[in-house]
């Protein structure tokens, strides 16, 4: 990339000196990454669970049960049409839900790794 050009002759380089591997090497060791990398696991991990659990049981059931799928809940909108856009629903709730977890627990952790890293604390 352009931005990784080293800076003209002369010039001084705005940029903060680089880690090196072994800073990133004990970071990525450290108690502190691994409780980083623990938060963001034991969150992720279960709703991606549960989301594909959801979706899998929406295209079973679509498959399956089209009885019961196509049963009218009132005018023309039957419980597929519902289940369908709970399915857009779920997807925007659990973004919601994860950057308000992210902004709340993981920002902070990465943010203070970041700075120590670059040299700032």
């Amino acid at each position: 990339m352009a931005t990784d050009a080293p800076p003209p002759q002369g010039a001084s380089d705005p940029r903060p000196d680089l880690p090196s591997t072994e800073e990133f090497i004990a970071v990525q060791e450290s108690a502190e990454f691994g409780e980083l990398r623990r938060s963001y696991r034991s969150f992720a991990f279960p709703l991606t669970i549960a989301f594909i659990a959801w979706y899998l049981l929406y295209v079973l059931l679509s498959n399956y049960a089209g009885g019961f799928m196509g049963t009218k809940l009132f005018g023309n909108i039957n419980v597929a049409l519902v289940f369908g856009l709970a399915q857009f629903l779920t997807t925007f709730l659990i973004a919601w839900w994860y950057s308000r977890h992210a902004a709340a627990k993981l920002d902070p952790k990465a943010q203070a790794i970041k700075s120590r890293m670059e040299g700032g604390a």
